[in-house]
């Protein structure tokens, strides 16, 4: 089933609050445009669409617990579209953008969902030189309350998380297509921030 109409528009609201420089509807609507190139791949494609929907939408980058509001926002807002079992597997996929990995215990269809709806919230990181660095400077807009040394060291911090693992994604169509450029952008942002 199709997220409401009336729940996207408070989701829209949500998107442009004033803290928000990357977390916003346009990062919605990037991750539209990968979901329907690549909806023929999901086994659930409704649910997973729920999800990408609420992944963000509450966002304070001053606490440490945005994606399970964010997940329990859907759970209050979504109960009587989607099924437990579905609404379930979404929250859990919203849950699973903490640390970006696999969360749940899941079939092999649920799991494939999960790892690409994953990969296709990291795909900024393989995204044009130009178009990273404007993503990397609204990071640093949405964390300007962190003392710039602070901020170098974290930030620095959480990409060399993505860079030390074996893969970044999940998921061979996403390897193939993004692993390449989503380290380079790692370690020239990584550089910039270390130097």
């Amino acid at each position: 089933m199709s997220v409401r109409l009336e729940l996207i528009a408070s989701l829209k609201g949500r998107y442009s609050e004033p803290q928000r420089h990357y977390h916003t509807w346009a990062h919605i609507e990037a991750l539209l445009r990968h979901f329907e190139s690549l909806r023929d791949e999901f086994s659930h494609p409704d649910i997973v669409l729920w999800a990408l929907y609420y992944h963000d939408a509450i966002h304070d980058p001053k606490a440490p617990d945005n994606e399970e509001q964010s997940a329990e926002l859907l759970k209050a807002e979504a109960a009587e579209y989607l099924g437990p079992q579905g609404l379930q597997f979404a929250y859990d996929i919203i849950i699973g953008t903490k640390r970006h990995e696999l969360v749940g215990n899941y079939d092999e269809a649920h799991r494939k969902d999960m790892a690409l709806f994953l990969d296709i919230d990291l795909s900024i990181l393989a995204a044009p030189a130009d178009v990273f660095d404007e993503y990397e400077l609204n990071v640093r807009k949405e964390y300007a309350f962190v003392p710039d040394e602070a901020f170098r060291e974290g930030r620095s911090g959480i990409l060399k998380t993505f860079l030390n693992r074996p893969r970044i994604y999940y998921t061979d169509m996403c390897f193939d297509r993004w692993e390449g450029p989503a380290r380079e952008n790692l370690k020239r942002s990584i550089e910039r921030l270390t130097s």
